[in-house]
């Protein structure tokens, strides 16, 4: 199911404050951001995409977490710090993924953006994905997203409520069963917790990732 057709005008649309980010709930707060639109305003160019898949990790306590066990670096550095900041990590160095840091100071929560819906500024995530059309591949994976949003290292620890990168409600409001919930990928190292029902997505979106 596409989303497009239940927003509503972006005059009416309101950044997310910091406080949607302070609930102590991680998984509630994956599953909230489905339906909210994911903005960037790089190097004059805007673009943007409706969230349409995430991922939970509860910090210390979650073997899937790069903050498990108080694990303190200087990638893992801003989970530690406030609410509502951008997590950017690489890997297989080349792809960014963003992750939006939760909780209070001192607990690091962050949700993972798997995918997102394209919605503005299509033409410039087409120029920076080398793609000719609209079609799922566009932005159905975290490190799809990133590149056709233009959001690198550069953007890590930058305020989610800001001017170069920011999370809007739009309306959208998604029934229950809109929503479907499983365990995380590609995080067989993490045992047990593995299995938790923490990646959420939309049903039938096509631009969920594969």
């Amino acid at each position: 199911m596409l989303l497009t057709k239940l927003l509503r005008s972006p005059s009416k649309s309101k950044k997310l404050t910091q406080d949607f980010y302070l609930r102590g709930d991680v998984a509630q707060i994956a599953r909230m951001l489905l339906g909210k639109v994911l903005v960037s305003e790089i190097e004059g160019i805007r673009t943007a995409g409706i969230i349409v898949e995430t991922e939970a990790y509860s910090g210390k306590n979650d073997r899937a977490s790069h903050a498990y066990k108080n694990r303190r670096t200087e990638r893992t550095r801003v989970m530690y710090e406030e609410d509502g900041r951008a997590y950017v990590y690489l890997i297989y160095g080349m792809y960014h993924l963003l992750n939006v840091v939760t909780n209070r100071a001192g607990k690091p929560d962050a949700v993972l953006i798997r995918a997102i819906e394209p919605l503005e500024g299509v033409e410039h995530m087409l120029a920076r994905r080398k793609q000719k059309r609209v079609i799922p591949d566009l932005t159905n994976g975290p490190g799809k997203l990133t590149r056709a949003l233009g959001i690198t290292l550069a953007h890590y620890g930058v305020y989610l409520s800001g001017d170069l990168l920011w999370i809007e409600d739009r309306g959208i409001a998604l029934p229950p069963h809109f929503i479907t919930a499983g365990p995380r990928i590609g995080i067989a190292y993490a045992g047990e917790d593995a299995a938790r029902p923490w990646r959420f997505w939309v049903k039938d979106n096509p631009f969920v990732s594969k």
